[in-house]
């Protein structure tokens, strides 16, 4: 694999593709392969629908292909979009971003230059639920800790009163009712679990009663009532910290919060200090702010806390699905058509 940075041979050249009446749309790409690059089997499907030019490539070659490039393709926040780039790309039609999230976009400023902007929310909605399970699970039931224990070279016994606390009949509160928040539900709906929604709008009584949810139009009714409180709302400047020291104190002493959605949408330091005073029980994350968090942050050095590095929608079959909805969101706002997943700016 080529680290991401060195111009990669494997990029076609600035000709045309041979056999092509009409070549290929030019598309900007941080790089291929590396860390944070474009996987290298995505970047062989890219190919045969975009002429793909990596930044590198761009900044060395800027006043040819300036005015070539119609697209980006943002694979996970990269690259960075700021008005200097959009500036310096006149022909620029479309954003095509990987994800569900946009905080990490201007959208005000895209719109300005009349740039579209799409991403990819339905595709990430089934592995991130699963995820969402999946972290209820192993904090209830203490899995990494059980694990650490099985491991180690001093473990003697297994200790018959190490225990954890059910999840199947428990309450589930879940923050952010949209396509990832109702399939938690669908899935807590099989563990028998009794199912309560903060949302801004409420869902139809027909979606309700399919995953036996009720309604709180008060986020406080719903953290006061939550055996486990499960974050899956967009981080907006009304959600940047929802959860902070007030809804924390609200929440059982037995309670955990998961967080599936963004980092800064719990105030990290007040997280903190209400795991460490046994405010709340225990916390299980897949987002922190910033990620990875420093590597002394007080959140690494306690039990009652698992963390996870953005894996939402980290499975082979999303992120092919992920890159192909892209694709096609970017043939359709090339040829003027309604954009698949379009951001409403």
């Amino acid at each position: 694999t080529k680290p991401c940075g060195r111009r990669s041979s494997s990029f076609p050249s600035l000709d045309p593709p041979a056999g092509f009446v009409q070549e290929l749309p030019y598309v900007l790409v941080d790089c291929i392969g590396g860390r944070y690059g474009v996987y290298e089997d995505h970047a062989e499907f890219l190919k045969k629908h975009f002429h793909l030019i990596a930044m590198k490539e761009y900044l060395e070659n800027k006043k040819f292909l300036s005015k070539k490039i119609r697209a980006i393709y943002m694979w996970y926040h990269k690259p960075v979009i700021k008005e200097e780039l959009l500036q310096s790309l006149p022909n620029l039609k479309i954003v095509a971003s990987s994800g569900v999230g946009i905080d990490h976009l201007d959208l005000n400023l895209l719109s300005r230059y009349g740039v579209k902007v799409s991403n990819t929310p339905f595709v990430v909605s089934t592995d991130t639920a699963d995820l969402g399970m999946a972290l209820m699970l192993a904090s209830s039931r203490r899995l990494v800790e059980g694990y650490q224990i099985a491991v180690s070279p001093d473990t003697e016994y297994f200790p018959a009163d190490w225990l954890g606390a059910e999840v199947s009949g428990a309450t589930l509160g879940i923050v952010g009712m949209g396509t990832i928040g109702y399939k938690v539900a669908e899935r807590a709906k099989a563990f028998e679990m009794k199912i309560l929604y903060h949302n801004r709008n409420q869902r139809n009584k027909e979606e309700e009663s399919a995953v036996g949810a009720i309604y709180c139009k008060k986020i406080d009714d719903l953290l006061q009532q939550s055996d486990f409180v499960l974050l899956s709302v967009n981080l907006t400047p009304q959600t940047h910290k929802l959860i902070g020291k007030r809804e924390l104190e609200l929440m059982k002493p037995t309670a955990t919060l998961i967080n599936i959605s963004r980092g800064l949408v719990v105030d990290q330091d007040a997280l903190v200090e209400a795991l460490q005073n046994k405010v709340i029980k225990a916390a299980a994350l897949d987002v922190t702010y910033p990620e990875p968090l420093p590597r002394d942050h007080p959140l690494l050095k306690l039990k009652n806390v698992i963390i996870t590095p953005h894996i939402g929608s980290a499975t082979k079959k999303t992120r092919r699905l992920m890159m192909e909805n892209m694709v096609e969101s970017i043939h359709a706002g090339l040829r003027g058509l309604p954009i698949p997943n379009e951001v409403l700016l």
